[in-house]
């Protein structure tokens, strides 16, 4: 008897969320705006939504840094940046939504992203009356691009105008001391233990090798390849950056591990390097954070000034 109640419970609380929403956005009437979101998509949301979820870590940091933190009502499980992410409430994985707990919190918007967030949850939240504005942050330009279009939803486009503009101040920075160099060094970048995983041609991560100076020599059409140690040593790297999240004991010992191959270029001049994971791994105004460590490690003789 139990267990035919609780599916009935629930349906009844959605339902009166769902009114309640339903409610809510016909009160706004000349309160809305149509707007066409970042992949073409059109839709009717409020002018200034106050009750805002966001559907993946990289948004959350995007609303943070234009200062709109107090508008979130949600956010993925693993929004830990900046650190009152931490404390909001949580809807779930990017990629495995709660659908359940994101209309029991009754946002007037959500903010979601085309790689990762499913496509059937955005288009359930939208048959129940929720706006999702979808963006697609692939690397440095969409995430400027990102942030001038949150930022105007939100009435913050001062504010997204100043952080795109110190952006292209700090690449543009990068650009002119990289321009100096005389060799593009040979980088392997590792983010996946065993199996070992680096990165392909099509990922923001080869973009940011590139853009610092380097050759990344896992370049291709896999996004994610899997290498040998063999295959590694016939790449012949002269720059190795393991990046780690709370597993920096495992990426130690894989760098004691490499360093046991001596006749490696990266071995012999000491050129591996251990790097925190949330600089590289989200699409997020930190990745110009990610571009001048990534410039630094490949040309020191460039940046000898700057610590």
């Amino acid at each position: 008897m139990k267990q035919n109640i609780v599916p009935v419970i629930r349906i009844i609380v959605l339902f009166t969320v769902v009114v309640g929403l339903i409610t809510a956005h016909t009160a706004y009437g000349s309160d809305t705006v149509a707007v066409t979101d970042l992949l073409g998509r059109s839709m009717v949301i409020p002018k200034n939504p106050m009750r805002v979820i966001s559907l993946a870590p990289n948004i959350t940091e995007i609303v943070f840094a234009l200062s709109q933190g107090s508008r979130l009502v949600g956010v993925t499980t693993y929004s830990d940046y900046p650190p009152d992410a931490e404390h909001l409430p949580k809807v779930g994985s990017y990629v495995r939504l709660d659908l359940e707990r994101i209309v029991s919190l009754s946002p007037e918007l959500c903010l979601a992203i085309k790689d990762g967030n499913p496509k059937d949850a955005v288009t359930r939240l939208e048959s129940l009356g929720i706006p999702v504005y979808a963006v697609d942050p692939r690397n440095l330009e969409s995430v400027m691009e990102t942030l001038i279009r949150i930022g105007s939803l939100m009435g913050a486009d001062e504010k997204a105008r100043l952080i795109v503009k110190d952006m292209r101040d700090r690449i543009r920075r990068i650009d002119v001391r990289i321009k100096q160099m005389n060799v593009r060094p040979r980088v392997f970048f590792q983010i996946g233990v065993s199996p070992i995983v680096s990165v392909g041609t099509n990922t923001f991560i080869h973009e940011l090798i590139v853009q610092a100076g380097g050759i990344n020599v896992a370049q291709g059409p896999t996004p994610y390849p899997r290498f040998s140690k063999e295959q590694i040593l016939g790449l012949s790297p002269e720059v190795i950056i393991i990046t780690s999240m709370a597993r920096t004991a495992v990426f130690d010992q894989v760098k004691v591990e490499w360093q046991q191959w001596t006749n490696m270029p990266a071995v012999r001049n000491n050129r591996i390097f251990i790097q925190e994971s949330d600089l590289f791994d989200r699409p997020s105004p930190r990745l110009v954070d990610a571009l001048e460590v990534l410039a630094r490690l490949i040309h020191p003789e460039l940046f000898e000034d700057i610590k």
